[in-house]
């Protein structure tokens, strides 16, 4: 099964009008968003946006029917700006960015996933240097414990930590199975979330720079704007859409669409699990 996107409709009603000329998906992905949206609204032009090279590929099959209306880009989305800047783009009507991990991105034998017996990756760009085995078999044990405080708010933090200082010593930790089997060690399984969910969570944050770059990526979003154009955003846990929130209301040039955000009715969390923890804040410029 492929990648289900989260909030179709929630997305394309709240995010594109029959006004919109230019949309960003800056986050494209397998492009399940993108691809709804330019079929509803026929004038529309899609830049599309990905820091990974296997999300572009996928994209690009999706969105073939349309390709006369898209301009696939591989780049993060942390210099929006400039990509679009390059490509003699001053202003956008409306951007979405979606979080969320991508099923190919979970399979892919990249160290997304806590069975995963391959190299520990966890790079959403593989131009990038730093992996998850250089934080995890480098990083002190301090910074490990901070990363997984601050990135995964993990209670037990401090036992993963010296669990996996302890564990190196005797040899290198490759895989993320491997290290999801320490944690595994240290926190017992006590209901359907995985107990190396947080940790997991934390070590691909500091890996991708993931807040920091969704916290610049926003601000030249907001900048790249046309009077009355939305910017959507949907998070996948509480840091993410913290800075959001903070990000939309702390801006005098946004007025925030969605005082709560949107999140899955009950018919998509059983069709689709993974869109339970989703939440879709959407501004407008003014």
């Amino acid at each position: 099964m492929g990648h289900v996107p989260v909030l179709l409709e929630e997305v394309s009603n709240n995010l594109v009008s029959e006004k919109t000329e230019i949309f960003v998906d800056a986050t494209v992905g397998g492009a399940g968003h993108s691809s709804f949206i330019l079929d509803r609204h026929k004038n529309l032009r899609l830049i599309a946006l990905d820091a990974d090279e296997k999300a572009l590929e996928l994209a690009a099959e999706k969105l073939a029917p349309f390709e006369d209306r898209v301009m696939l880009i591989r780049g993060n989305f942390r210099d929006l700006k400039m990509i679009l800047s390059s490509i003699g783009v001053s202003s956008i009507d409306c951007v979405l960015f979606d979080l969320g991990l991508s099923t190919y991105q979970i399979t892919g034998g990249r160290g997304f996933s806590f069975n995963d017996d391959a190299f520990l990756d966890m790079r959403m760009d593989n131009r990038e240097s730093l992996t998850a085995y250089d934080v995890v078999n480098n990083y002190s044990y301090e910074d490990l414990k901070g990363i997984m405080e601050d990135y995964g708010e993990e209670y037990k933090a401090y036992k993963i930590a010296k669990a996996i200082v302890d564990e190196r010593k005797k040899h290198p930790i490759r895989t993320a199975k491997a290290l999801s089997e320490i944690i595994l060690k240290v926190k017992r399984r006590t209901g359907r979330i995985h107990p190396a969910t947080k940790a997991f969570q934390a070590i691909r944050i500091e890996v991708n720079s993931e807040l920091k770059n969704l916290t610049t990526g926003l601000i030249d979003a907001v900048d790249m704007l046309a009077p009355k154009g939305r910017i959507g955003v949907i998070s996948f846990h509480s840091l993410e859409d913290r800075i959001v929130k903070n990000t939309f209301n702390g801006s005098s040039m946004l007025r925030v669409i969605t005082k709560k955000p949107i999140q899955a009715g009950r018919e998509e969390v059983r069709a689709n699990p993974n869109s339970r923890s989703a939440k879709f804040r959407v501004a407008e410029k003014e």
